[in-house]
């Protein structure tokens, strides 16, 4: 069977352990290409991949967006999954989203909101993470929606879409905002987003790159800079 016109691209900035607790689970050998983008890690991470063959591409600056657009640019592949190794993110997913951009969506997010799906916050009496995801992603839908299901998990970033898709967006975003524009930018343009529940891991390891203030107020400056985008303020 051939494999898959499709790369993973691994976002990993310290994750060895990770990568050696979930390497088995990686359907490495399904894609055509696997390979990371690296943003300058010193754990061991780099030469964990480069002994099992995994192209490594350093960042020349750090950020997640960055990375996107960096794997946009390496890649050979028609389509892209980014999939990052810390254990919160289901390997098993991998090939689903991969699935929904061949049964025709543009975007396929991997959500931890919404039926069917569990996120780590579930079960604890104070859910901020949530209640701010739930927040960010209720007022793009309303904002920016165009008639498609809701999406309910609109910045994570477990997520795939096409290689030409990615660099049609023509994203900005340097940081973690990178998903919550390329979702609002998809919805402008009336493209399918598709959801698959997924059920969030705690973390292996290393430590969280997100702090949740700065995080969330890069968010809002995301969206100040799409507002343009919506249709009745251009009317």
């Amino acid at each position: 069977m051939s494999p898959r016109d499709s790369a993973i691209v691994l976002l990993t900035l310290n994750e060895v352990e990770g990568l050696r607790a979930l390497w088995h689970r990686i359907p490495v050998g399904e894609f055509r290409e696997c390979f990371a983008v690296d943003g300058g890690s010193k754990d061991g991470t780099v030469e964990f991949l480069a002994e099992r063959g995994i192209p490594v591409v350093t960042q020349p600056i750090r950020g997640r967006g960055v990375a996107f657009r960096v794997a946009a640019e390496a890649s050979c592949c028609e389509r892209l999954v980014f999939f990052s190794p810390d254990g919160n993110e289901d390997p098993a997913d991998i090939v689903r989203l991969d699935d929904r951009l061949l049964d025709g969506a543009r975007v396929a997010i991997a959500r931890r909101f919404g039926p069917g799906a569990v996120n780590e916050e579930d079960g604890e009496t104070v859910r901020l993470r949530a209640r701010v995801n739930d927040t960010l992603s209720r007022v793009a839908n309303g904002l920016f929606h165009s008639g498609q299901p809701r999406v309910y998990d609109t910045i994570n970033g477990f997520r795939a879409l096409r290689r030409a898709d990615l660099l049609e967006l023509a994203t900005t975003v340097k940081r973690f905002p990178i998903e919550y524009q390329i979702t609002i930018r998809s919805l402008c343009r009336g493209w399918r987003v598709d959801e698959v529940p997924t059920i969030e891991g705690s973390r292996i390891g290393g430590v969280r790159k997100a702090s949740s203030w700065p995080v969330g107020v890069d968010h809002l400056k995301v969206l100040a800079t799409e507002l343009p985008n919506v249709r009745w303020l251009r009317a």
